[in-house]
């Protein structure tokens, strides 16, 4: 369903006096990621909530509708020479299938640009939502220094539309930087592991340091063989030579230097972008020193991972082209206790029909989580089993 924004409020309201579930979305593109949709449950879009509601260049802030898509958002701060320091949606191919600035804050998933810049909750000054009552409410602010109430900003990220549905956003932006350069090595995991070590506790500030294993370099066209992509940005030549250099320096495996067009070619393949939409798409994530021996668990054989060294973060999926998925449920809980094993934890955003495995485990934090959910939505109408944090409860017959 997707409402014109004058008849929102009053759908809401009556799914609410109905005691009716639903479930807030952006566009619906994504809507077959983490915990099933229950078929009677409608879906709430907010595609209709569209349009950037003010730009403030001068002072580096954007105010959008949710349901805007970050490609336009990003059109049009190119024209001012900014941008929104994030990841394009994974699975976007060239516009195609392009997610919402709502639905990227409701996902809460952030890509490499994180290292430098941090997440995407941390460019969020201000929300508007609407209550699954139909109350509307404002949190945060417009400008960067004036950022006051309670840090719904913070909550909302990664609620995956379990508290209200985001209606509007605003959000800090950046300069978009004049130069750009990537450095690549490919080879051994202890090799590349030291690499990033080094690079982590240095004075350089990348923009991302993205490790890939064998099976997204092979995709790519490169050698099967893992390998550490780091991004630099720089607004002076001299400078950003100068940081090529030094890693070049600092690593004894071949350095490959590339321009700004082919890295972006590159990122393409890491977010999904040249394929078909996978059996199996995962979210991982591991405390950023045991990252190395992740990368070199046989339980990824047959995957394509991309992880961010500096997070532990990352996304790991099948190869789309087989006709059967070669991975296995009992494989994938077995990555799933490693990933516990070693301080992390295992979403499974996209899994086969039949594959049963729940999206996310119950958190240590789980009370708390549910008497959060308890204030925001007392009847339990929205998404309903999309509770992060919590694990749905699947059927054994």
């Amino acid at each position: 369903m997707r409402p014109e924004p004058s008849e929102l409020q009053e759908l809401v309201r009556d799914l609410h006096r109905q005691g009716s579930a639903w479930l807030p979305a952006g566009l619906g593109t994504r809507l077959d990621w983490g915990p099933p949709v229950e078929e009677t449950c409608p879906v709430i879009s907010c595609a209709a909530l569209r349009g950037v509601r003010e730009f403030n260049p001068g002072d580096f802030t954007i105010t959008v509708a949710a349901g805007t898509p970050l490609v336009e958002v990003q059109e049009i701060l190119g024209h001012q020479g900014q941008w929104l320091s994030v990841d394009a949606p994974w699975g976007d191919r060239q516009g195609a299938a392009a997610g919402s600035i709502g639905g990227l804050v409701a996902r809460g998933l952030a890509g490499g640009y994180r290292q430098r810049y941090l997440g995407v909750r941390d460019q969020l000054i201000g929300l508007a939502l609407m209550r699954a009552d139909g109350v509307t409410a404002r949190a945060g602010g417009k400008v960067v220094k004036n950022v006051a109430g309670y840090d719904l900003m913070r909550l909302f990220t990664g609620s995956w539309g379990s508290l209200g549905l985001i209606t509007e956003l605003t959000l800090r932006t950046l300069p978009q930087p004049p130069l750009r350069r990537s450095v690549c090595f490919q080879g051994g995991a202890e090799d590349l592991a030291g690499l990033s070590r080094w690079l982590l506790g240095s004075s350089l500030s990348p923009e991302r340091i993205d490790w890939w294993n064998g099976s997204l370099a092979a995709a790519a066209g490169l050698d099967p063989e893992p390998l550490l992509l780091i991004g630099l940005a720089s607004v002076d030549a001299a400078t950003l030579q100068e940081q090529v250099r030094c890693l070049q320096e600092r690593s004894t495996l071949p350095a490959r230097v590339l321009d700004a067009a082919t890295t972006g070619a590159w990122l393409a393949h890491a977010r999904g972008a040249t394929a078909t939409a996978p059996a199996w798409l995962l979210r991982l994530g591991v405390s950023p020193d045991r990252l190395g021996t992740l990368m070199q668990a046989p339980a990824l054989a047959g995957l394509a991972v991309d992880m961010a060294a500096g997070s532990g973060l990352g996304l790991a999926w099948s190869d789309p082209t087989e006709l059967r998925p070669a991975l296995t449920s009992g494989q994938v809980s077995a990555l799933r206790s490693l990933c516990s094993e070693l301080g992390g934890h295992l979403t499974v955003l996209r899994q086969p029909p039949g594959a049963g495995l729940p999206a996310w485990l119950d958190a240590p934090s789980r009370p708390l989580i549910e008497a959060i959910k308890h204030r925001f939505d007392p009847a339990g109408q929205l998404a309903p089993g999309r509770l992060p944090g919590v694990a749905q409860r699947l059927s054994t017959v």
